[in-house]
This record gives C-alpha cells, structure tokens and sequence, in this order.
C-alpha cells in the first residue's frame, strides 16, 4: 500500500501514550527481533547443508554472512513496508486532533486491512472537516449576530469575569473587548449587574433621562464551567410613550376641566365688569371690584395659555424627513436671540436628514434656555454669552449650547413636564426639545460645563445620516 511522507515538522508530532504499562521495546524493534529469529532455523539449515558437503571454513562463513545479510535486508524491507502505513495512519490522528484536516493516507483500498483501515480514516477526516466547517460557519454567524444585535449580551463566570460582550454592551457601558474580558465585574463597575435577577427594571446613566433596561438572565455551561448570560433589552423609549400616553390622558382631563370653569368665570368676571358703570367713579369698593376682576381675568388667561402650552407639547405630530443644511438651521436659530450674544464655533456643515421646522424648535428652545441661564447669574448682562458648536462622532452628530450661567442646580427634574424654577416660564421648553429629539431617534443632555468655565453644557444628539 502506497502511503504519504510526512514533513519533519509533522513527523515529530507528540503522540498520546496509549495507557499505563511497563517499559518494553518499540513494535517495530519486536517485529525485527521475531523476523530474525524466523531466519536462524534457515541460516543453521544452511550451515548444515554446508558442513554435510565439506565446504571449506571460509566458503562456509562468506556464505552464512551472505545469507545473514540478504535477511537482514529482507527483514528491513518486510519492516518498512509494515510500520510505514501504521506510520502515515498515526501521523493523519495526529493531525486531526490538533485540528489539521488537510492530510490524508493514500493507496487505501477495500478488502486490505490496512486499506480498510487508511479509508476509514479518510473518512473520519472528511467528517471531522466537515463538521469543523460548520462549527465554524455557526461561530461566525453567532459573532455576527451577537455583533448586530441593539441590546448589550455579557456572560461572566462563576468569579464574576467578563467572558463575552457584543458591541452592544460596549457603547451602553463605554468598554472595550480587549480591555474588558477577563476583568471583574467590581472592577468593570457592573456589579450591580451581575447582582440582578432575571425581568429586573435597571437604570444604568444618571438620573437625567436614564436608559432604563430590562434584564433576562440565564446560564450556560462552557467546558464544563456555568456561566452566567445577562441580555439587556432597551424599554426607554416604549417607556417614555406611555408616559406619554399617560400625560396625554392627563391633560385631556385637566383640558377638559379647566375650560368648563374658565368660560363661567370669564362669563361672570365680564358681568360683573359691566356692572362697575353704577358705580360712583371714586368709591373704594369700585376700585377694589376692578382690582379683583382684573386679578380673576389675568390668572385665567395664564391657565388659559398654560393648558396650551401643555397641549402643543402633547401633541407633536411624527417628523417629516428631508435634506437640510445644519449650519442654516443654526444661522435662523442664532438670529432670533437678541437678548444675549451667541457666538457660533467654526465647526464644518452637516447634511442632516430630519424634520427642520421640529429640530429649529428644539433648537430655539435650548438657545432660549441658555439665554436666560446666563442672564439671571450674578454678571453683567453685556457678559453673558452663549457659544454654539457641533461635532460628528462618526455615529451621532452632537450640537453644543454652552453658557456663562451659574449651572445646573437640580438636574434631576429637567424633563419634567409642569416643573420649572423660572417665574414665567411653563416647564415645556426642555420636556418639548428631548421629545422632539427622541422622535428622531437622539436624544437631548445637559450638564455642568467641565472646561474649567461655570455654566451649562446643552447637547442635542442626533444620529448620523447614513
């Protein structure tokens, strides 16, 4: 049977011992050994046939060692050609289980032993081969998938090490894999993670607008090992619909409400306004009348315009996308604001794909708010200053609302719709420019400046056009 030569790197493959035995020769110092024993029977036939005939000593000897070297020759060959197919065959196990499946014992046939042998062999290769491609075409398509999935998977063992993370789980923890796997979950600071029962409500940013996570934990065992799967699935923005949904519902009734008692008392305050005409022109209770209609009608028109406001929050209609330029929505934003100097960086134009009219709104709400942060601080009113920039990330387009105010004081109620700390103001600026944001699938943050300058730091994040 022909068979293949392997390389010398190959050949010197460390083999698996077979069991526990004693030391005793190799098989094919045992099969020399039997071979040669089977020739001295002929070798002493020979010298006896030789004695019988009177040969001379020396023909004698010079023959024996002639027939002892054609054995010997013969025994090499017979050896060769038995140990080199057993060879070739553990060289071929060898290679499959360090994974190589490229080798293959030639000239194996049916009805030979060792034939039968080499094609079973070939075949159990061909198999392995097989199924190790298709472990690998899975593995890709998990990675794949894993990689494309929005909802961040991670898998620690049982000493709380990172053990998997998909893309995901990077952008919402601000990681990195090669950095991250085999690191604790205390020193990731994810222990409130790994701390989690399965369907648990997390909130992993701060308490502005937190992304709000549900939790599905589960186990697996690798290698023997269990480990635990965490897949966090994002409920933020089905959560803010309903609350939504809720205020909707909710100024529906106050609407309803107020309007059946604002139109008798603006009926009644109107009456009675009418009824001052009897009333002689310097009597005190005349002008007490009047100073307490005029109260009646100035706080029902603020509830008046304050359930408007509400109801244009409410009821912001879905964006219509089209091309714009984002350095001209700036400029028309920019022109609006008078009351304090805004300084647009030189930052390079953005074709956005969004709603211009709702993301100008959004916009002007942001500058308007800056403005009066900056204005209501204990500086000069011709030092107040606004400085407007924006960046592309690669992923997201962020513009930047800085002021010179005195900061944020309690950032937790900022999107609060009906909280507001400014006298005149209705609590829907920010509540209406972070639901104009999350329509466009951004989102809307703010934070105390960290450029060594007092103030706020306002970002309108947008996601990048494809």
């Amino acid at each position: 049977m022909a068979s293949e030569q392997r390389t010398s790197g190959a050949a010197q493959r460390k083999r698996l011992p077979l069991g526990a035995s004693r030391r005793r020769l190799s098989f094919e110092r045992r099969l020399r050994i039997w071979l040669y024993l089977l020739g001295l029977p002929a070798l002493l036939l020979c010298w006896t046939l030789l004695w019988q005939h009177t040969v001379e000593r020396s023909i004698q000897f010079l023959l024996l060692l002639l027939f002892a070297a054609c054995w010997a020759f013969a025994v090499s060959l017979l050896t060769e050609q038995i140990t080199r197919p057993l060879q070739t065959l553990a060289n071929v196990v060898a290679a499959l289980r360090e994974d190589d499946y490229s080798f293959r014992a030639r000239g194996g046939r049916r009805n030979d032993v060792l034939g039968d042998l080499a094609l079973e062999i070939n075949a159990l290769a061909a198999l392995l081969q097989s199924q190790r491609a298709g472990s690998l075409e899975a593995m890709a398509l998990v990675e794949r998938v894993m990689s494309s999935m929005p909802s961040p998977v991670l898998a620690f063992d049982p000493e709380g090490k990172l053990k998997l993370l998909n893309t995901a789980g990077e952008r919402a923890f601000g990681l990195r894999v090669p950095m991250a796997l085999g690191r604790s979950a205390e020193t990731l600071k994810l222990t409130h993670l790994l701390g989690a029962s399965d369907d648990d409500l997390l909130s992993l940013d701060g308490v502005q607008q937190a992304t709000r996570w549900v939790v599905k934990r589960s186990s697996f065992r690798l290698r023997g090992v269990p480990h635990a799967l965490f897949v966090l699935s994002d409920v933020s923005a089905a959560l803010h619909e309903e609350e939504r949904t809720a205020w909707k519902r909710l100024i529906r009734v106050l609407g309803h409400e107020i309007n059946n008692s604002l139109t008798p008392i603006k009926s009644i305050a109107g009456s009675l306004r009418g009824r001052l005409a009897s009333l002689p022109v310097d009597s005190t209770d005349g002008h007490d009348f009047e100073g307490g209609l005029e109260v009646i009608e100035d706080r029902a028109e603020s509830l008046n315009r304050f359930l408007q406001a509400y109801r244009q929050l409410m009821g912001l209609p879905a964006p219509k996308l089209a091309p714009v330029s984002l350095a001209m929505l700036v400029e028309r934003v920019v022109r609006l604001e008078t009351r304090v100097n805004v300084v647009v960086m030189d930052s390079p134009d953005v074709a956005l794909i969004v709603d211009a009219d709702q993301i100008q709104q959004a916009l002007i709400n942001l500058t308007r708010n800056a403005a009066e942060a900056a204005l209501s601080a204990d500086i000069p009113a011709e030092k107040a200053r606004i400085n407007l920039a924006w960046e592309n990330t690669g992923r997201e387009i962020v513009i930047a609302i800085l002021d010179n105010g005195a900061g944020l004081m309690n950032a937790e109620n900022l999107f609060v719709p009906f909280y507001t700390t400014k006298p005149t103001g209705t609590g829907i600026g920010l509540a209406l420019a972070q639901q104009i944001a999350q329509a466009h699938k951004g989102s809307v943050r703010l934070a105390n400046r960290t450029d060594g300058q007092t103030g706020c730091r306002a970002e309108l994040r947008l996601p990048h056009p494809a």
